[in-house]
Order: C-alpha cells, then structure tokens, then sequence
C-alpha cells in the first residue's frame, strides 16, 4: 500500500480521470439469494499520456456482500481486483480488493477535506466520525494527517465498537482530543467535518440539517444511510464522485428525493473550484473501481519491483 501522501495524489487523480476520458459504466449488478446480497462487477479504463498506451490502466473490481456472513465468522463484503495489460488484455495481477477499497475510499475523502473542509480561526478544527467499521478505522489516519490535532467524535451503534476506535483514534498521529458521542446528532453537534461511514440498513436519511454546523463540510461514504436529502438540498455545495453512478442509484431509490449534484469532486478539482464562502457542503462519493484500478496498479508495481507477491504461470 502506497504511503498516505501517496494515496491521496491516486485518489485525486481518480477523481480527475473521471472527470476527463477515463471509462467507467455504472457498476453491472446481480442479486444472489440471501436478503440484501450483491455481487457488482466494477470495469474501469484510464487512458494515459503515452500515444502507445504503454501508461494506460485497465482493471475491473468484483466485490460481493452478503450481509449474514457476520453471523459465520466471515467478512460481509470480498472483493477481487483483476488487471491486465492494456495493450494486449493479458491479465497481469489479481489483487485482494478489500484493503485496497478501505483505504482508496479514505482517500477519496481526503480529497474531499483537503479541497473544502472549514478552517475556523482561533481554535482546532472539530470533527465527527459515524461509524466505527473498517470504513472507521482507514480514515484516522486521513483525518490526523489533514486536520492537524482535531478534536474528534466518534459514534457508533454498538458502544463497545466505537470505544475501540475512540482507544485507536487516540494512537492516531495529528488526532487531538477523542469522545465517544451518545449519538450520531450529539456527535455531528458543532462540527467542522462529518464523516459518515455507517453500515446499510433498512433506517436511511436520519440526519437532518439541524444537526449540522452552518459551515460544514459533510462527506458521506454510505450513501444516503446517514445523510438525508435535505442536506443535499440545503447544501450551498453538493458533489458526487460520478455522475453516472449517482444517477443510477438515485433511480433506484437509494437517493430518494436527492437533487441533482452541482458536479462532481474531479470537475471541482480541474476547474479550482473552492468551498463557498457560506453554507454547508456535502461530498457523496459512492466508490469507483477507477480508483481501485489505480491503486491496484501502484501496488503492483511496487510489489514487483520488491519481488513481493506470488508469481502465476502464464
């Protein structure tokens, strides 16, 4: 895995492919038999600057969730990343998806504060962590490196869960003073930066404006589980990641009542754009394979030249 400088260059480089020639359908989709399982096919394509395509990245994720395999002692989602030579389609790595997808997605959100978290004067900045998964846990170290001795609220729906990540936060490099909040409100309450990481379920759209800071920065991972459709409406700023995935998910229901982004985190990035002078702004990104694509390549790269990793017969 690339250093966390290093990750957040690939994130932000995701998010300008996406917004210039890279290829990414809308993830391709079926439903297996259990309640709530998927299984998503994620291609992607990011042409490079060589005429040859010698630099070109072609991959494609498969990640799959069954959301009773807790109950087994097995992890609710797996994922595969496939890369192949872009010249000749030859695969040339299989990669486990599911670290690279927890820090790529923190990532993502790094992007995303960087470029448009408030900066309040006189004090540190404030922040709120909802959920206390694996989603929790990679965007620590993003929130440490970014906003430098923040004070953070963490919430999580099993107490026991969001105590460990509050003990983790507090090893955490550039994370001040931690509290486990008794809400996910009273944890959102006077903060800077949100960030919502919490599981699927049937319960969506809680958060209200109300429970936000004028000013905010909010960035949900979890589609519209935590976040509801009044702040997007609210919002002074309001981007995706992909406009094309958005607009899938939101025709299926998973946005409901969501309006049209203002853009997406690339276009904002190519065009300069910073954060509005006044008023909240929401970033939804809701996980490209683009972005794993590319730091599946990263990885294998440097695993190569470390002669890290099983070598296949070809």
């Amino acid at each position: 895995m690339p250093p966390l400088e290093e990750r957040l260059r690939l994130a932000e480089a995701t998010m300008v492919g996406l917004a210039g020639d890279a290829q990414l359908p809308p993830k391709l989709g079926v439903l297996p038999r259990p309640t709530d399982a998927f299984a998503h096919a994620m291609p992607a394509f990011m042409p490079g600057a060589d005429p040859t395509g010698a630099d070109d990245l072609l991959g494609m994720k498969w990640v799959v969730g069954f959301p009773g395999n807790g109950a087994i002692g097995l992890p609710t989602i797996t994922a595969l990343i496939l890369l192949d030579d872009p010249r000749t389609g030859f695969p040339i790595g299989i990669l486990d998806g599911t670290p690279i997808t927890a820090q790529r997605t923190a990532a993502v959100s790094g992007v995303a504060i960087r470029r448009f978290a408030p900066r309040p004067t006189g004090r540190n900045v404030r922040a709120a962590l909802i959920g206390a998964g694996v989603q929790g846990r990679s965007h620590l170290p993003v929130l440490g490196h970014l906003l430098p001795d923040c004070a953070l609220a963490i919430h999580d729906r099993h107490p026991d869960r969001a105590a460990g990540l509050a003990d983790l936060a507090r090893n955490t490099d550039g994370i001040g003073a931690v509290e486990v909040a008794p809400s996910a409100e009273a944890a959102m309450a006077g903060a800077d930066v949100v960030v919502t990481v919490v599981s699927f379920g049937a319960i969506r759209q809680v958060a209200t404006p109300d429970w936000l800071a004028p000013d905010a920065l909010v960035v949900a991972v979890d589609y519209a589980t935590m976040v509801s459709a009044a702040v997007a409406r609210e919002a002074a700023l309001f981007l995706v990641d992909d406009r094309g995935q958005f607009e899938a998910n939101r025709a299926s229901g998973a946005f409901a009542d969501y309006p049209e982004p203002m853009g997406t985190l690339g276009e904002a990035i190519v065009a300069g754009r910073e954060r509005p002078a006044e008023g909240r702004v929401l970033v939804s990104h809701l996980g490209v394979g683009l972005a794993d694509v590319i730091f599946g390549h990263a990885i294998l790269t440097a695993a190569t030249a470390q002669g890290t990793g099983i070598l296949l017969p070809s």
